[in-house]
């Protein structure tokens, strides 16, 4: 059985940008958390849907969803309503996308780092 990837953190982002911009992590560390405290300001006051396109990198989503006046509690089998809500979604953008599109050897899926 293949072992979980790494959890990739803020921090670890952080560390990424320090070292692409070759500043140290503390100077690079308030602009990763603004960028994402921005990005998910804009998220949550979505009213109801907004869209976050960054262009080579991909679109962030907050979309309604339906009610669903006839769902079903499968504890109980009762019919229930279901209210709209809002949902969140990524779609990659385009050169994102092909590389996630590559197969993965199968080197790869049996020795996941």
């Amino acid at each position: 059985m293949p072992s979980p990837s790494r959890t990739q953190t803020r921090k670890d982002v952080a560390r990424r940008v320090a070292e692409t911009m070759g500043e140290p992590v503390y100077k690079a560390d308030p602009w990763v958390r603004a960028v994402l405290g921005a990005l998910r300001d804009i998220m949550t006051e979505a009213d109801p849907e907004v869209r976050i396109e960054l262009r080579e990198f991909g679109v962030f989503e907050v979309k309604k969803t339906r009610p669903k006046p006839k769902a079903r509690n499968p504890k109980t089998n009762e019919t229930v309503f279901v209210p709209g809500r809002r949902k969140t979604r990524f779609r990659p953008g385009k050169r994102l996308r092909e590389v996630l599109r590559v197969p993965l050897s199968s080197s790869d899926a049996a020795n996941p780092s």
